[in-house]
């Protein structure tokens, strides 16, 4: 992809490194629920290209649903206020359920997530991201699994965007603002 505008800052996270920590990911996934059935609820639109790659990977049997919510805030910072704008298919009660997150920042919007889907009672619920910005937490969250650890930047790449776009890059990249 082009970098005309000059969006595209530091590369946080190389494609090779997403591609390892992908295959890393679902082996752990795929010993935990040995023997089960999961359900990976993926969080739209930045979660797909995560959730796809991720699911290729696992060697139990899953299906997948996924919801998009909206937190309302600046552009750059959740208030914690939640929509959601599109919910699961399915039900998930007894289920085992896996959301599978691109980022958690605040983690306001995936607590408000967590107490919602909670509440449908599914027998285990558990979180996948593939990445976290522990600086910016402001509310403790049970995260499983996490794919990588990074700096209190914007990013974009592998699913993330900057109005709509950069979400087709094969990496994770700093934005340039």
């Amino acid at each position: 992809m082009s970098d005309a505008d000059g969006a595209i800052g530091e590369v946080l996270v190389a494609a090779e490194d997403l591609e390892r920590r992908v295959r890393e990911l679902g082996a752990e996934i795929s010993r935990d629920y040995a023997g089960r059935d999961l359900v990976m609820i993926g969080v739209l639109k930045g979660a797909v290209l995560f959730i796809a790659d991720l699911m290729r990977e696992l060697e139990v049997p899953c299906e997948i649903d996924f919801m998009a919510v909206s937190s309302y805030g600046s552009a750059t910072d959740s208030s914690g206020v939640v929509r959601i704008l599109k919910d699961l298919d399915a039900a998930i009660e007894g289920r085992d359920v896996l959301v599978v997150e691109d980022i958690v920042d605040s983690g306001l919007t995936l607590h408000y997530l967590l107490k919602t889907l909670h509440a449908r009672e599914p027998r285990s619920l558990e979180v996948c991201a593939l990445l976290t910005k522990p600086e910016r937490r402001r509310v403790d969250l049970p995260i499983r699994y996490v794919g990588f650890e990074i700096p209190n930047r914007f990013v974009i790449g592998y699913g993330l965007d900057h109005g709509q776009r950069y979400r087709n890059l094969r990496y994770v990249a700093a934005l340039n603002e």
